[in-house]
């Protein structure tokens, strides 16, 4: 194995949690701050959060009836009439 290319291990890295839980493991960075950890994660703790679905619910819904509404008052575009000798030209073209 090649020497002086892995970086330094500390084996008291120590995680610091937002929560203020410490945990001491094995790194190669010696200190790590953390938001959220096993001490205080909602699947760990059996803590859940209500979070705003039915609101996200809502708002779609009024999302898809505001562009229902849009694609109704928009005015269709009117077709073009072919005239007689645009008719013969597309005919002749299908027949060769």
């Amino acid at each position: 194995m090649k020497k002086n290319i892995h970086p330094k291990y500390y084996k008291d890295a120590k995680i610091i949690c937002a929560c203020g839980n410490t945990i001491i493991t094995g790194s190669t960075v010696p200190e790590m701050k953390v938001e959220i950890c096993s001490a205080c994660h909602p699947f760990y703790t059996g803590k859940k959060r209500m979070t705003d679905t039915a609101g996200r619910v809502d708002r779609f819904k009024k999302l898809t009836e505001l562009a229902a509404k849009k694609k109704a008052t928009k005015p269709k575009k009117k077709e073009r009439v072919k005239t007689k000798a645009e008719i013969k030209k597309t005919v002749s073209k299908k027949k060769k």
